[in-house]
């Protein structure tokens, strides 16, 4: 038996040794220059000029995460489901019919089958769009209570399904001033700190497209909302590509891609930005009409989207589509926009 163990361990080492001498010959040959010097009878090695190869060195970025607003008809896990159907690694949905104020709240039995839908698809960093109706900066009394109401019932049902987001368009002046309608918005926030505080969901402004008296379009009202609640709730900015470029900013080439981004670096902070609606536009910059396109068949063109899947500010920022054609449409541009990301 002794014997035996003697053989495999001298084996063991031999295997050892070979291996150690392969993996110092692939570092040499890695290094342009090699200088061998003696110095009180001791050899040593200088390496010159070391290549790295970048795979022996894999840093993991983060996943992309691209899909499109899918449709929740018949209970909201099946907007996960259809989000998985056409290759999607996150979604957006609305919890709710977006065009009524009264909604009925998510029963029990909806929500485990959410979470089980979830963990089957493994689609993350999901988002909720509010309704349409909601207005919270509205002058008008009755109007701005009915909407913060109906904005409480959405955080509500965020928390129930774990939500990380929760994009709101920011509201609209109506009559009233701007300045005004920003104050109430960061009043309507600030009323529901303590619920925002009691779930995982982060509240998003979107970048309007500034149609009417809607606020939100200018990077100035985004700056103004967060400087007055941040530290409060947690709260970030939605990028659409098609209402910005239509509120005047112009995203058509890489070099006003880059003035775009840095404009907004400068007036709110990169560390705001946690997604994007990405949807090319049917008018044109500085049009403030929000007509949205499919991918490259529109105003903007297919630069832009080149541009967001490979620029380091936002590449790795996740990315919802509202392209108007559907699913069909949606899984060729998730494709298109992976293929971007790997040039």
């Amino acid at each position: 038996m002794k014997k035996d163990n003697l053989i495999y361990n001298n084996f063991s080492l031999k295997i050892l040794s070979v291996l150690s001498v392969i993996s110092v010959v692939i570092f040499l040959l890695r290094c342009k220059e090699v200088i061998l010097i003696k110095l009180d009878g001791i050899f040593y090695l200088i390496l010159l000029n070391f290549r790295v190869n970048k795979r022996d060195f894999i840093m993991k970025e983060k996943e992309l995460l691209i899909g499109a607003h899918t449709s929740a008809a018949g209970g909201v896990h099946h907007a996960l489901l259809n989000g998985a159907e056409i290759g999607a690694t996150t979604i957006q949905l609305f919890t709710a019919s977006q065009r009524r104020w009264a909604n009925k709240p998510i029963d029990q039995e909806e929500v485990v089958r959410w979470h089980q839908a979830l963990a089957e698809t493994g689609l993350k960093e999901i988002m909720s769009h509010d309704s349409y109706l909601i207005n919270l900066g509205c002058p008008d009394e009755e109007l701005l209570v009915k909407s913060r109401l109906a904005f409480k019932e959405e955080i509500d049902r965020c928390h129930q399904l774990d939500i990380t987001y929760l994009n709101f368009h920011p509201g609209a002046a109506k009559s009233g001033e701007v300045e005004h309608c920003l104050d109430l918005i960061v009043e309507s926030l600030l009323q529901l700190e303590g619920l925002i505080n009691q779930g995982p969901t982060r509240m998003l402004l979107e970048a309007t497209a500034g149609q009417g008296s809607a606020v939100g379009h200018r990077f100035e009202h985004l700056a103004y909302i967060i400087e007055r609640v941040r530290g409060r709730i947690p709260i970030g900015v939605c990028i659409d590509t098609c209402h910005i470029f239509v509120a005047g900013y112009d995203l058509r080439t890489p070099q006003a891609f880059e003035t775009t981004i840095n404009d907004f670096d400068r007036i709110v902070g990169m560390q705001h930005l946690y997604a994007f609606h990405v949807n090319d536009s049917a008018k044109g910059v500085g049009s403030r009409v929000d007509r949205h396109r499919s991918l490259g068949e529109g105003e903007i063109g297919l630069e832009c989207f080149k541009q967001l899947m490979t620029h380091p500010k936002t590449k790795n920022v996740s990315k919802y589509l509202e392209t108007p054609e559907g699913p069909v449409k949606w899984k060729e541009e998730i494709k298109l926009l992976r293929q971007y990301a790997a040039t």
